[in-house]
């Protein structure tokens, strides 16, 4: 896991947007306080074949809305348990009001893109 003692910073960009979902997957009621807006650019959304979750696939001129999260070390196995062998940890630069920062997405590899 690549964390540091506040956690690994998250970039998420589908169903954990959603509170409940996230508290659920997570473990962690308040969690979803700390999303913070954010946008990655040159990546769309796109569905994964078979399945009604997203993943993000390159696209030049593309912009995906997500959140910004710092999950602590279990919230972070909960959610990577959660997004499952399907997805991989990737590194993106996702932009916030202050500028591009460093983060993780869990990505599927494109083949598996609908």
């Amino acid at each position: 896991m690549p964390a540091t003692d506040r956690g690994v910073l998250l970039f998420l960009y589908g169903s954990l947007l959603d509170p409940k979902v996230l508290a659920r997957q997570s473990g962690e009621r308040s969690l979803a306080r700390r999303l913070r807006p954010a946008r990655l650019a040159d990546y769309a959304r796109r569905p994964l074949r078979g399945t009604r979750y997203p993943t993000l696939v390159p696209h030049p001129g593309a912009m995906t809305e997500g959140a910004l999260l710092r999950a602590g070390p279990a919230a972070f196995r909960r959610l990577a348990a959660y997004e499952g062998a399907e997805y991989r940890l990737t590194p993106v630069r996702p932009m916030t009001p202050r500028g591009p920062v460093r983060a993780r997405a869990w990505i599927a590899p494109r083949w598996r893109a609908g």
